[in-house]
């Protein structure tokens, strides 16, 4: 699941962001990984929400 909305992120612990923000960012290398062999990917639109997921990961840790 590569999408992360605004309110679950909210609800979540500082330690529970961070272990969230590692799965996400190592989703999108396995999709970076997937892109650049030339394979298909199995859901186009989930290289975009998972980087728009990182960011909105990445700052509502700098927010707080």
């Amino acid at each position: 699941m590569s999408y992360v909305s605004n309110r679950d992120i909210a609800s979540m612990s500082k330690d529970a962001r961070e272990s969230r923000l590692l799965e996400l960012q190592e989703e999108l290398l396995q999709l970076r990984a997937e892109k650049a062999l030339g394979g298909t990917p199995s859901s186009i639109g989930a290289y975009k929400a998972t980087r728009r997921s990182i960011a909105r990961l990445k700052t509502h840790m700098r927010e707080n």
